[in-house]
């Protein structure tokens, strides 16, 4: 993908109508309350101590009613709990997953934004506009396991490291980049929030943010640094990655885009015709920068 400013403000455009018809969005200080706490410090790379800038957890309310009314939420949630998060150990996956998968992708397709990305891309000629091939495309991008760990079979797909998130030799917390599989894990005691991160001498983030970068451990293992957009639909998140994946070839693909009034940069890594991890890095809010 070209790094040039002509594809990113094509890209700030479509992911900004992304953002508008959005209607799934839970509102900040309303439908979820976050309390963001102390600047988390340095972490080493491979170290799992980090020093807890925040007592409490980072999510103080999430309106759980509306979680599990919304079709989205309630299928997205369904499948959270498919996934051996241990890379190395093969992932069987049943007939009653497969089929959650697909009332996943069934319940996005129906969603404003779904179909808007599904148009953009079809113009693009990057994918096919018969519903059901668009639905086999997103499939193969998010949910076709392949190896991550070469010593095993095949142990995870885009969908497990982005949203669910996995161990690597039990050493090391990879992806888990999702606000809602980071509540319900930390509602579980699974997850403990460390703080929020920020360059230095820079402004810290606001709890009405939809973006946050994060430092936090899960199942006792440190992430030094995750982005995550906060309150967001899972709609939302699959349609902009699945875009930023299928409009380069390249193995890694970043680009900076503004999406309402957060400046990103959107991080894609390929594996094969998968999807191998996908995240945001906010770089500033309303001007501010971070």
């Amino acid at each position: 993908m070209s790094r040039s400013q002509k594809a990113d403000r094509e890209l700030t455009e479509v992911l900004n109508q992304l953002w508008s018809l959005d209607t799934n969005r839970f509102k900040p200080g309303s439908d979820y309350i976050i309390n963001l706490q102390g600047r988390a410090g340095y972490v080493a790379q491979g170290s799992n101590y980090a020093r807890d800038k925040a007592r409490a957890p980072l999510f103080s309310y999430v309106n759980e009613e509306k979680l599990k009314s919304i079709e989205t939420y309630a299928h997205f949630i369904n499948l959270l709990d498919n996934y051996e998060a241990s890379t190395g150990v093969s992932e069987t996956v049943t007939s009653e997953e497969l089929q959650e998968n697909r009332l996943f992708i069934d319940s996005m397709m129906e969603t404003e934004v779904m179909k808007c990305a599904h148009k953009y891309l079809v113009g693009k000629r990057q994918s096919p506009s018969n519903p059901a091939q668009f639905k086999k495309q997103l499939y193969d991008i998010w949910f076709r396991l392949y190896h991550r760990d070469r010593s095993g079979g095949a142990d995870s797909c885009g969908f497990e490291h982005v949203f669910v998130g996995e161990t690597k030799y039990g050493h090391e917390v990879m992806g888990l980049h999702n606000w809602i599989q980071f509540y319900l894990q930390e509602k579980h005691d699974h997850v403990d929030y460390k703080g929020y991160k920020a360059r230095d001498n820079k402004d810290s983030p606001d709890e009405d943010d939809h973006v946050l970068n994060l430092q936090f451990s899960w199942k006792g293992l440190v992430k030094p640094v995750g982005g995550s957009f906060i309150g967001v639909s899972p709609e939302f998140e699959v349609a902009l990655f699945t875009i930023i994946f299928l409009m380069s070839t390249e193995k890694t693909t970043s680009v900076v885009v503004k999406v309402d009034e957060y400046v990103l940069e959107l991080v894609v890594y390929r594996h094969g015709r998968s999807i191998g991890t996908s995240f945001p890095k906010l770089l500033s809010s309303n001007n501010r920068d971070l």
